[in-house]
C-alpha cells in the first residue's frame, strides 16, 4: 500500500493598497498576498498548517508579514 502525502502552499493576491513603504520609505503601492499551507493526502488538502498574510512593496521589492487583523482591514484598491 502507497501512502503518497505532502504539504502544498497556495498564494492567493488580495489586492494593492497606496501606502508608505516601512523599509525605503517611498510612497508606492503595496501588494498584499495571502499564503496558505495545507497538509495534503494523495494530492488532496486537508488540514490547513499555517496561513500568512504578506506585503510586498512594489519600489524597492521589500516583503514583511502582516498580522490578519491589519490586512483584513486595508482598504484595497
Amino acid at each position: 500500500m502507497f501512502l503518497i502525502f505532502g504539504l502544498r502552499t497556495k498564494v492567493t493576491r488580495s489586492g494593492v493598497v497606496q501606502q508608505v513603504c516601512r523599509n525605503c520609505g517611498n510612497h508606492a503601492a503595496q501588494v498584499i498576498t495571502r499564503r496558505s499551507t495545507k497538509f495534503s493526502l494523495f494530492f488532496i488538502p486537508i488540514i490547513p498548517i499555517r496561513t500568512r498574510y504578506l506585503q510586498q512593496c512594489s519600489y524597492c521589492g521589500a516583503h514583511y508579514e502582516v498580522p490578519k487583523a491589519e490586512a483584513r482591514r486595508l482598504p484595497v484598491g
